[in-house]
């Protein structure tokens, strides 16, 4: 899901409604945690929220949609709460009772962008004191209907974030089908705030981590290395950046496994890296922890997280690790009671947050693709740096927002891009890009533009290649460029152990209904320079390709080669393959021969010569009927209809006598 600012965010132009609920006066006070009573303390002030934005899968009337939007918010308690100035200044909770309301238009002025708009909606409504703190908001235009659904930051986290979104369109589908969307009540994260406070204080010897930890810090919680200007608050500079895609992010895990440690403590190891590098120091971040311990709480909304504190010394995986377990276990006891020496959380300008969710390892789900969903941060003042991780099927994700001071933009700027370029080169030289034949270590890699001429000489490499290969380069380069804006294809080289280009292939994932829904992996365009022939390097990246599907969901590995070669089909048998089908191809070029039907051929649908559908019928009386039980097109397998595109010309590579084994496509 796409991690994104209020002042990025992507908005369809519509008009803006937003959902006006009837709140009632306080009732029973309820306990604060820890955390809602510092962001609470703060007082009211614009940008204390978050948001979610999705398009709904189909279009619902704001009547259908009001009623949904209760149905929420009487499953989650912590929508029925709302915050209040005690005697003591200090912020009271209290039960509220919420009833439907009515829609109000929020005018978008001549000029002003949606997300503008939208901001100023969220500012004035999901302030820490608003009863309630919250916002339904809608934006409708010709093509359907925008959610997006603001709270403050005391009442919701991200993963909340995600349950509400999915408890919303729950609830519009429960609404149209006439039934209730649930059964019962989430549990509600007031419980679990009184379950933190009858935990037991935490034993001395994390009490004392904390003690060290705070006093490296200069006596408050950490903060980033290298200086940020001024010590006061300044409008933020927030960046959001897609560090590894699906593959790296797939290779970058890989390496991870390999190391024995977590994803996150792999990054981990780059942050130090970087810190260490630039500031001379160990890495030290606040570091947000969930404390959904139990099941109990997946379902629930609320701000389940507690800061711990994140120190990495040592630029090595296994010691990040420890530090990574480290910090999830300061972080499991109740706050108050750690830091009741210092008066509650020692805060100073410059404090660093780190941040990390996969979001593939929740229990709750939604189709951040299909829906268009996207996280929302507001626009706030800041004197630190925060940092958000967000890995999910597309990737790693990244966002920083830090203080926009001319000395923060250089030296945060810096880190991250070092970080960023650290990250990549970790996914790049990972051991899932390793390819080992009998002594001999090989790379596989994604091709750059760098590598089209040496792609090409592979391509051409071959007695068949040599007559359907274009010498001009510029053909390649436009190839290239299409294949890469299609993230299904993988377009790969090998290289050997001095760097040279020494193999290529290209991988499609395909996704489709048939079979189920299965998703297939074609393997095409796989060659092997001469010298590297006949040593299995054609079957290690065949193997390899397998394993890629798999990262990305394929259930079948497909390739085509022509059927008189002998050798070709024992190398793929070997390798577990079975003829399945024979496939039809046909160039688009207008070469192809047309076929004609009683003397007419078709063009653009309606026979040559004016033929009537009846005469054709009547002249077609002689042909073929299939016995029964016999396959109306018998050149396919029956249920199959994969008919391999013009490109796949794998059977003309494979016509080539040398070294049949390594050429699979």
């Amino acid at each position: 899901m796409r991690l994104t600012h209020v002042t990025q965010l992507r908005l369809p132009f519509g008009r803006l409604w937003g959902y006006d609920v009837s709140a009632s006066e306080l009732g029973r006070q309820l306990p604060v945690s820890f955390d809602q009573r510092i962001h609470v303390g703060l007082g009211d002030r614009p940008g204390s929220w978050m948001a979610i934005s999705f398009r709904l899968p189909s279009r619902a009337t704001k009547e259908l949609l009001a009623d949904a939007w209760l149905a929420v918010i009487a499953r989650h308690g912590t929508l029925r709460t709302a915050f209040a100035r005690g005697d003591d200044g200090q912020p009271r909770l209290h039960e509220i009772r919420i009833d439907g309301g009515t829609w109000v238009e929020h005018e978008i002025a001549p000029g002003q962008a949606v997300n503008d708009a939208v901001r100023e909606v969220l500012d004035a409504a999901c302030s820490p004191y608003r009863r309630p703190s919250y916002r339904l908001c809608v934006l409708e235009n010709a093509t359907g209907v925008t959610v997006v659904i603001g709270a403050d930051h005391a009442h919701v986290d991200m993963w909340s974030m995600l349950v509400i979104a999915r408890d919303l369109m729950a609830a519009v589908d429960a609404g149209r089908e006439g039934r209730d969307p649930w059964s019962a009540p989430a549990a509600a994260f007031v419980e679990h705030t009184t379950s933190l406070l009858e935990r037991p204080s935490a034993p001395d010897d994390v009490r004392r981590r904390w003690a060290d930890i705070i006093r490296d810090s200069g006596g408050a919680m950490p903060r980033f290395p290298l200086p940020l200007g001024p010590p006061e608050p300044h409008r933020e500079r927030v960046e959001v950046r897609d560090v590894l895609d699906a593959d790296d992010s797939a290779a970058f895990e890989a390496q991870a496994r390999g190391d024995g440690v977590s994803t996150l403590a792999l990054a981990v190891v780059a942050m130090t890296a970087v810190t260490r590098a630039l500031a001379g120091t160990a890495l030290r971040a606040i570091f947000p922890v969930h404390s959904r311990y139990e099941p109990t709480w997946h379902d629930s909304v609320g701000w389940f997280i507690t800061n711990s504190v994140l120190e990495s010394a040592v630029a090595e995986p296994r010691d990040a690790a420890a530090a990574v377990k480290e910090a999830v276990r300061l972080g499991s006891w109740p706050l108050a009671d750690v830091l009741e020496p210092w008066g509650g959380m020692p805060v100073a300008p410059g404090m660093f947050a780190i941040s990390w969710l996969d979001l593939r390892r929740l229990p709750v789900r939604i189709d951040s693709v299909g829906l268009d969903a996207q996280y929302v941060g507001a626009a706030i003042d800041t004197d630190g740096v925060m940092l958000w991780f967000i890995l999910d099927e597309s990737g790693l994700h990244l966002r920083c927002r830090y203080p926009d001071t001319a000395e923060a933009r250089a030296n945060v700027g810096e880190w991250l891009d070092l970080l960023v370029a650290r990250l990549r080169t970790d996914a790049r030289t990972s051991v899932r890009g390793l390819l080992r034949v009998a002594d001999r270590t090989y790379r596989m890699e994604r091709a750059a533009r760098a590598d089209i001429p040496a792609i090409a000489a592979l391509l051409a490499d071959d007695p068949f290649g040599a007559e359907r290969e274009d010498a001009e380069l510029g053909r390649y380069e436009s190839a290239y460029n299409a294949v890469i804006r299609d993230r299904s294809n993988f377009l790969g080289v090998v290289r050997d152990d001095a760097g040279r280009i020494v193999a290529t292939m290209q991988l499609t994932v395909i996704p489709g209904l048939s079979r189920g829904g299965s998703t297939r992996l074609q393997i095409e365009g796989l060659r092997v320079a001469p010298a590297e022939r006949s040593q299995s390097l054609g079957t290690a990246m065949v193997q390899w390709a397998h394993d890629f599907g798999r990262s990305r969901g394929a259930t079948l590995a497909q390739v085509t080669t022509d059927e008189a070669r002998d050798r070709a089909r024992a190398f793929y048998t070997g390798l577990g393959y079975r003829t399945a089908h024979v496939g039809l191809k046909r160039p688009l070029d207008g070469t192809a021969h047309r076929p004609s039907v009683g003397g007419g051929a078709y063009a653009g649908g309606v026979p040559r010569g004016g033929a009537a559908m009846s005469d054709i019928e009547e002249r077609s009386e002689s042909a073929h009927v299939p016995a029964p039980g016999e396959p109306s097109i018998p050149e396919l397998e029956e249920n199959e209809n994969i008919a391999p595109r013009p490109e796949e010309e794998i059977a003309d590579l494979l016509r080539a006598q040398p070294d049949t084994d390594e050429h699979v496509s």
